[in-house]
């Protein structure tokens, strides 16, 4: 029983980890934007106009990515909540291992 406390309290944990690097992640991307938007701002070439929308594309994108681990995040505390201790087992380990390989 206390090895299962302890794996769910282990997964509880990443979880809130990783939910708070994500806000900091998506922080930093809306800093970046801002500062893309004063660069844009003002007068540059064609070419430069392209690689500043680029990179615009870019933020967009991993904005997007971000937001889609913290709602994954956010599903697998509430579910982790539902369960029971007694129910606890090493499937909820096993299907954890997805979304720490797509947080690396």
């Amino acid at each position: 029983m206390q090895t299962k406390v302890s794996h769910l309290s282990d997964l509880k944990f990443n979880l809130e980890t990783w939910k708070r690097e994500l806000r900091f992640h998506f922080d930093e991307m809306d800093t970046f934007e801002d500062k893309l938007e004063e660069i844009a701002a003002r007068e540059y070439n064609k070419d430069a106009s392209i690689q500043i929308e680029q990179f615009q594309n870019r933020i967009l994108i991993e904005k997007d990515a971000i937001s889609k681990l913290k709602h994954r995040c956010k599903n697998k505390m509430i579910n982790l909540n539902k369960i029971n201790y007694n129910d606890f087992d090493v499937k909820y380990t096993s299907e954890h291992r997805p979304l720490m390989e797509d947080m690396r």
